[in-house]
């Protein structure tokens, strides 16, 4: 091998373990990132349940903590989530608004999980709650943008949750948050009440020893390759 040819296989090997190195690093940062956010997380969970008792409670200074809040389910407006799994199957998620003293605001509550098999049609007549009812979990924001909702059938599912999209849709004004009910022996079987966000470090540790291994691989890949020419 020429000297130019060997220099530029020395320049691309360089470059892809810099670059991975670099990719590493920044997993490590997003990992600590994580951390951080775990931790208020973990303090916000910990902290003493919320009674909800006026409608200026519900905002996102209230984002992780566990709460209570009463009102009357407006089923006419029900939001479902498609492509959901719980424990390996398919399925959806039924969101509920719930309507507050006075009927002007509404916080969305998440009332679990409903198989089907092909994750978006379902019926849901069946798993509605009527009367005045009590909801317990934990308030999360309600996300922003791309709630993508898809008419079939007759019926709308979503993405995910959309602020913007769902309050210009329902007659009255819907919370920043919603309740992501908790599980209780008392409530009905359907909708599967799902269990607190999981609060863990996610894949990024295990990222940044990928980025680092290929890295290193490239390395002796060159310094193998280098040898080979000598």
């Amino acid at each position: 091998m020429s000297i130019r040819p060997r220099l530029l296989l020395i320049a691309s090997i360089a470059v892809v373990a810099v670059v991975c190195t670099r990719l590493g690093f920044w997993q490590l940062e997003r990992l600590k990132e994580r951390r951080a956010a775990n931790l208020s997380a973990l303090a916000a969970r910990a902290a003493p349940q919320v009674s909800i008792e006026a409608v200026a409670g519900l905002n996102l200074q209230i984002a992780g903590r566990m709460v209570r809040v009463e009102g009357r389910y407006d089923h006419t407006h029900d939001v479902i989530l498609r492509a959901r799994a719980y424990n390996g199957l398919p399925g959806v998620e039924i969101v509920s608004p719930l309507v507050l003293e006075g009927g002007r605001t509404a916080v969305l509550v998440n009332r679990g999980f409903m198989p089907t098999p092909d994750a978006v049609t379902i019926q849901t007549d069946s798993v509605r709650e009527f009367g005045r009812v009590r909801v317990e979990g934990t308030a999360l924001p309600v996300g922003s943008g791309g709630g993508e909702p898809l008419e079939r059938r007759g019926g709308t599912t979503w993405a995910r949750l959309d602020l913007a999209a769902l309050s210009a849709r329902m007659p009255y004004e819907v919370a920043p948050v919603y309740i992501r009910q908790s599980p209780d022996s008392a409530l009905p079987r359907f909708p599967r009440r799902l269990e607190p966000v999981l609060i863990d470090d996610g894949p990024h540790l295990s990222y940044a020893i990928q980025w680092f291994a290929f890295a290193g691989m490239a390395l002796v890949f060159g310094g193998v390759i280098l040898k080979q020419q000598r």
